[in-house]
């Protein structure tokens, strides 16, 4: 059984929440080892704010880093169905032939770095012609009061019927945007994403989905 997707615990530990969403996502309850979260719990929350508190800063790109490959590198150990692909700069775009678009329309799920206010990783989810579904793993309410405005700029829906897959479809122009508004990726040399697949559900190229721009 598929579990529901989770939200964070704190206000840093999006990270961590985000990878273990991937997790979720793609594998079964029954298929999911406990070491899978026991070593994303370990190896994330890794930076010290300006006053030396660790984890008050979030997880680094150094600690996404390593767990795509300690992640693939137990797939191959235990047999287990995962594969993943750090990407960084330049490589993360959301263009037609892009990796990013590519994982998404086999099944795959992608980490993302994105801004909200700081900062903030979401999950990639799938493709709706030129939106994509996001899970963003900060918890908000669309009925709130106090809710910022730019949750309700252009480029962004919420979605409250979707919980085992997504709670937001934001546009790919948003998404692609240089700048630091809700959602947007940001300059090309902050970027940074993992792509996640269950090898075993992973459809070919000619089984997937087009999308339209």
């Amino acid at each position: 059984m598929k579990n529901l997707l989770i939200y964070q615990s704190t206000e840093y530990d999006c990270g961590p929440t985000t990878l273990t969403n991937a997790i979720r996502y793609l594998f079964d309850r029954e298929e999911i080892y406990p070491d899978i979260v026991k070593y994303i719990m370990l190896y994330c929350l890794d930076s010290y704010n300006e006053a030396g508190e660790v984890g008050k800063r979030g997880t680094s790109a150094s600690a996404m880093m390593f767990l795509s490959n300690w992640l693939t590198q137990f797939g191959q150990v235990k047999n287990f169905p995962i594969s993943c692909n750090f990407l960084a700069k330049d490589e993360v775009v959301l263009s037609e032939n892009s990796r990013i678009i590519g994982a998404l329309q086999q099944g795959g799920a992608v980490l993302l770095r994105v801004y909200l206010e700081v900062p903030h990783y979401i999950l990639l989810t799938g493709i709706s012609g030129s939106d994509i579904y996001v899970f963003d793993p900060y918890y908000e309410e669309p009925d709130d009061p106090e809710l910022d405005k730019e949750f309700f700029e252009e480029g962004i829906t919420f979605i409250t019927d979707q919980p085992k897959r997504a709670n937001r479809l934001i546009s790919i122009t948003r998404l692609s945007g240089t700048g630091v508004g809700f959602y947007e990726m940001g300059p090309y040399k902050e970027r940074e994403a993992v792509i996640l697949f269950n090898t075993n559900t992973r459809k070919t190229p000619e089984n997937s989905i087009e999308y339209i721009i």
